[in-house]
């Protein structure tokens, strides 16, 4: 039996839709750059290269209708909206044709990001780890498993205080599901347990204190968080 120095932390984990189980998290995977529109108003040029990947912390998941502390170092706080996919089988350099085989579920999440930490990184070619991997930085609705089919089109949404902010379509992926596991599976073995955020549609914006934030995918449920000052 192993001995800890002390009580070691509660692993991550993420509701399922419909089961009182949880989806243990082993790790979470971000896509940046995967709506062709939110590259344009980030300044970027559309094209085909590889995605660009960069990871968050497994316990920086949250889930529905949780408060959100705005997060220090920060006066720029954004939304985005995106598709999750929940990996359930692992592997590496899986094929484009298999890769939903790896697929346990998909849910709507918004990968919250420090923007001005951000542009600041970039500006210096720094990583993104202050900007993207805080506490609290991955609210998670449920998971909907995948024998209830897989997500590959329809609405994209979220809005801040009743007003509607991103509208788009995961048919506007520059990288569809199956191109973003077996793309990242080439650079990671994936695990039961991954997750991945697969990008963010143009509307992203500033996030205060006190705001209700809505976002949904079509057929999948709904997350809802609230921003609150510390």
């Amino acid at each position: 039996m192993t001995e800890y120095a002390f009580a070691p932390p509660a692993a991550a984990s993420a509701a399922i839709s419909g089961s009182s189980q949880r989806f243990p998290i082993h790790r979470i995977y971000c896509v940046g750059r995967n709506y062709a529109e939110h590259v344009k108003e980030m300044g970027g040029e559309v094209g085909r290269e590889p995605p660009v990947f960069f990871t968050k912390p497994a316990d920086a998941v949250v889930g529905n209708d949780v408060a959100i502390p705005y997060p220090s170092r920060t006066s720029n706080l954004h939304h985005e909206i995106e598709l999750v996919i929940a990996i359930g089988r692992g592997g590496h350099d899986i094929q484009k044709d298999r890769a939903l085989e790896h697929v346990f579920g998909y849910a709507a999440g918004n990968d919250l990001t420090r923007r001005d930490l951000q542009a600041a990184s970039k500006q210096k070619g720094q990583p993104w780890d202050t900007s993207k991997g805080f506490d609290h930085s991955a609210p998670l609705a449920a998971i909907r498993p995948v024998a209830q089919g897989h997500v590959s089109k329809g609405r994209i949404w979220l809005s801040v205080n009743g007003q509607v902010r991103q509208d788009s379509d995961l048919g506007e992926m520059i990288w569809s599901v199956p191109e973003v596991i077996a793309e990242l599976s080439s650079l990671f073995e994936l695990k039961p347990g991954d997750l991945i955020f697969t990008g963010t549609p143009s509307g992203v914006g500033a996030l205060k204190p006190g705001d209700r934030i809505e976002g949904g995918i079509e057929g999948l449920e709904s997350l809802r968080n609230t921003i609150v000052a510390v």
